[in-house]
């Protein structure tokens, strides 16, 4: 069944239902866009490595450039010359948008204002999200999506290094029970304001794996309208980069467990934080050269180093370095 019903949003015929995030029936026809306007990180996860100038891998946080909020408006314009199915506007990192909060919030307003028929999403660790809950529903962005790894502090702490909020750094157990404190409020508040709410929820072999339907139920409870399961993806360089990908059948397993509680997404293509076009297109040469085009012109965010390491081997990835760097 869809996960999202098709009730009118008031965006020029465009629904809900027209997420390909969503809804799956969506994916074959309406395409999105990621802008990466996000590049700090409020904490810093097991699984996650972050790229800025990286074209050759696929998964989350990573983007070829990183775009100012004036920028990304361009690059949204230029996008709709080309792209005329383009359904949705989302930010999702290469960090956390809302540690980025006047880059994600001043993107998400000129964006609204220039285009009133697009649906607006965004995707965060939900940390510093809450305070930000009421405006993102004023500009009517209509879906929101949370990665939630567990509600158990006992096994979230095991999942983060580290953590940072308002000003003062958190690790441990005392870093997970902000975290889902933080993560429970936020999803409440955005379904009492009607924002549709995914959770993504990453899938680590003998971390998390028995406590998925824990997490489908706690989620469900609070009003969540979809999960995602996702398995990890093992990235050289982290804590769990040495940890085999779940298999189908575990992924399988999990999902149906899950789905006794809510809807499930099973077509997640864990995009960039650059993507464009279909879900499960790879970006083409093409976007790479738009994006970095647009980066070029007017005030921009300043450029990240290149990856010393060149983890990916590619030779053209970017990479920051450490906790310091997320500030």
């Amino acid at each position: 069944m869809d996960a999202v019903s098709s009730k009118e949003s008031g965006n020029n015929g465009l629904t809900p239902a027209n997420h390909p995030c969503f809804n799956d029936d969506a994916r074959h026809t309406y395409a999105r866009v990621h802008l990466p306007v996000a590049p700090r990180c409020n904490m810093q996860c097991n699984y996650c490595d972050r790229n800025f100038s990286c074209v050759n891998e696929s998964r989350p946080g990573v983007a070829c450039t990183l775009l100012s909020p004036r920028q990304a408006l361009d690059y949204v314009r230029r996008l709709m010359d080309a792209t005329p199915n383009l359904s949705v506007v989302g930010i999702a990192g290469p960090g956390d948008p809302f540690a980025n909060p006047e880059e994600t919030m001043e993107t998400l307003r000129l964006v609204r204002d220039a285009f009133p028929g697009l649906l607006l999403c965004v995707a965060t660790n939900g940390l510093d999200l809450l305070p930000y809950v009421a405006e993102l529903a004023g500009l009517h962005v209509s879906h929101v999506t949370l990665t939630v790894n567990a509600v158990d502090p006992a096994v979230s702490s095991g999942i983060y290094a580290w953590m940072r909020h308002a000003n003062r750094r958190y690790t441990g157990t005392a870093a997970a029970e902000l975290l889902w404190e933080n993560q429970r409020h936020a999803i409440r508040a955005l379904k009492e304001h009607g924002v549709l709410v995914k959770i993504n929820t990453i899938l680590i072999p003998g971390v998390n794996d028995q406590h998925i339907p824990d997490v489908a139920r706690t989620v469900t409870e609070l009003g969540t309208d979809i999960l995602n399961i996702m398995p990890l993806y093992p990235t050289n360089g982290t804590v769990f980069g040495s940890l085999e990908e779940p298999s189908a059948a575990l992924v399988g397993q999990a999902r149906r467990q899950a789905e006794q509680f809510l809807p499930q997404m099973s077509h997640c293509s864990r995009c960039r934080a650059d993507a464009a076009g279909l879900l499960g297109t790879a970006p083409t040469p093409e976007q790479f050269a738009l994006l970095r085009s647009v980066a070029q012109t007017g005030a921009g965010t300043a450029e990240p180093a290149g990856c010393a390491a060149q983890k990916c081997g590619s030779g053209v990835c970017g990479d920051e370095a450490g906790e310091a760097a997320a500030a």
